[in-house]
Parts: structure tokens; C-alpha cells; sequence
């Protein structure tokens, strides 16, 4: 720091820049995590969610991404389970933040229901941490793991990767 003042538009050139995600975990009415197979990578296993758009915030994009990709239009409550940061890396040139919430139970009714946008998903699974831990790797695992536990106690998770 120099001491010198800079105008918005000159300071945010001098300091870490991030892209933003936001998504919603979903169990089912057993407390059973629902996860969507990515196109991109048949071993990433996610929830509904994804990038932010110009203007939108967390949770606006968490609730948009749902329903692009899922066909649930969910409406609430706002409630936080977990805030996610991803260091640049080879795989992407900037730093990266994520924002979990928390989705509540889904029906098997509700499950059936879903729509998946092929475009981003190939398939819904269901089940239980210890199966899912079998097949994930470790670090979306970990996420999973987080936000399954914040959920249960009441608290938010922070995960840095």
C-alpha cells in the first residue's frame, strides 16, 4: 500500500480478482444427498447451481441455476450452509468463491419430476455419504461432506481448495 488514494476503476486493477458460483444442496426425505452428473466430466457429481450473471446475487443465481437445470422453481427459505473458496490454478485463471444453500428435502414425487437440462447433466442420483463417498472425488466429497454437516448442526461450513 502506498498511501495513495485510487478511483474504483484503478483499484479493483490491483487486487485479486474472483468469478462467483451459487447452488443448492438437496437431500431427500431421508436426508439423502441428490447430486447431478456434469456433462463436462462424467466424475464431477454437483447440485443444481452455477455461475453468477452480471447484476445477480447468490442466492438470485442459486434459484435460477435450480431451475434451469432441474425444473424446481424454489422460492426459500434463504439459508446459508456453506461458502466455498477455490484458489486460480491451472484448471482456471481466477480465483473463485462459492455459495451454498440449503435446498431442504425433496419428495420422491418431486425427484421423479425433475427435468434435467442435457446441455449440463446426464443423470440424478441419490445416496446416502458413505455411497457417495465411494464414487466422488475427494475434494467435491469434502464440499458434500461440509455442507451435509452445516445443514445438520446448524452452522456454515467454510471450505478453501
Amino acid at each position: 500500500m502506498t498511501g495513495t488514494w485510487l478511483p474504483p476503476e484503478q483499484y479493483v486493477k490491483t487486487i485479486a480478482n474472483a468469478t462467483s458460483y451459487a447452488a443448492l444442496y438437496f437431500t431427500d426425505t431421508a436426508g439423502r444427498p441428490v447430486q447431478l452428473r456434469a456433462v463436462g466430466d462424467a466424475g464431477t457429481w454437483q447440485w443444481p447451481g452455477g455461475n453468477m450473471d452480471h447484476g445477480e446475487t447468490p442466492w438470485e443465481c442459486a434459484v435460477r441455476e435450480c431451475f434451469e437445470e432441474t425444473g424446481i422453481s424454489f422460492a426459500g427459505p434463504q439459508k446459508l450452509l456453506a461458502v466455498h473458496f477455490i484458489a486460480r490454478g491451472a484448471a482456471w485463471p481466477l480465483n473463485k468463491f462459492g455459495v451454498v444453500f440449503d435446498g431442504g428435502h425433496l419428495t420422491d414425487a418431486q425427484i421423479a419430476r425433475v427435468t434435467l437440462d442435457p446441455a449440463e447433466h446426464t443423470e440424478l442420483r441419490v445416496h446416502t455419504l458413505g455411497e457417495w463417498q465411494q464414487i466422488m472425488h475427494p475434494d467435491g466429497f469434502a464440499r458434500l461432506r461440509a455442507a451435509d454437516t452445516a445443514r445438520r448442526t446448524g452452522t456454515v461450513a467454510y471450505l478453501e481448495r
